[in-house]
């Protein structure tokens, strides 16, 4: 399956151009948890096959040379990845990173200790959304730097390992940007609406699919103004800035991904 989504997708890249273009832009090489490694996997016609464990990992053109995009796990507590590239491992070393803590209270205690039927409801969405963070469609890629979603402070809340009430939970896989409730929200680049839906914890959310496992999620939206399978260029409208699902206050979490891995929009985000 892997090899015949990169056979196509050699196809799609030798009828884009029949040489690399100079012009792409693409963030640095930030190789630790919750990062991007950007790797020289050399130069050829096509596309060299690249996987990270069973996932296929975005291969894009730049600098007349074919680079590999990872994103770095940010549970990952290893030294190094290994990509395989053709028939070849190639090791990626990793650099230590240490994230801050960050303590909410919530109001709603359920969004803190979900009872029974809410956390059936949890689950079903989970598949819902890990689905689409996952999706692999076989397109060629352009590059994978993102325009602001929004206009307002951004926070560096990625990688917190947030407290509710004083309980433990799961790091913040995303930024938080600071904008009014009803503020509109646009495609940072071009790609499909791959799901949307009103979640427990998320709220009205939109995940865009922008090609080779490169993935953007919306949440907490007061409205939704797209629909799955439509397709977007950048400023497109999405919907507008809300406070649904688990908030504190009107803003909008804008979480990027690549092969399935929640990376820091931060490294994304052009200034």
């Amino acid at each position: 399956m892997i090899k015949q989504c990169f056979m196509f997708l050699g196809a799609l890249l030798l009828l884009q151009a029949t040489a690399f273009s100079t012009a792409q832009a693409a963030p640095e090489h930030s190789p630790w948890p919750g990062g991007i490694a950007i790797i020289d996997i050399g130069s050829g016609a096509e596309p060299p096959v690249v996987t990270l464990g069973d996932k296929p990992v975005l291969v894009m053109a730049r600098d007349k040379r074919w680079h590999a995009v990872v994103g770095v796990p940010l549970d990952t507590s290893a030294e190094t990845l290994t990509l395989r590239v053709a028939d070849e491992d190639v090791g990626i070393e990793l650099v230590s990173r240490s994230y801050r803590e960050q303590r909410l209270t919530v109001k709603n205690q359920s969004y803190v200790t979900p009872g029974q039927a809410q956390l059936e409801r949890i689950g079903a969405e989970r598949k819902i959304i890990d689905t689409a963070l996952n999706e692999f469609r076989p397109v060629a890629s352009d590059g994978i730097e993102l325009a602001a979603p929004v206009t307002g402070p951004r926070s560096s809340s990625f990688g917190l390992r947030r407290f509710f009430n004083d309980l433990p939970r799961a790091p913040h896989k995303g930024m938080d940007i600071a904008a009014a409730a009803g503020e509109t929200i646009v495609a940072p680049r071009r790609g499909v609406v791959s799901a949307t839906g009103d979640f427990f914890f998320n709220g009205n959310t939109v995940i865009l699919d922008h090609g080779q496992g490169f993935v953007t999620m919306y949440c907490h939206l007061s409205a939704i103004d797209v629909e799955t399978g439509q397709a977007l260029l950048a400023g497109e409208k999405i919907g507008a800035v809300g406070a649904t699902g688990r908030v504190t206050g009107p803003h909008l979490h804008f979480g990027t991904y690549l092969n399935g891995t929640a990376v820091d929009p931060a490294i994304l985000l052009a200034e």
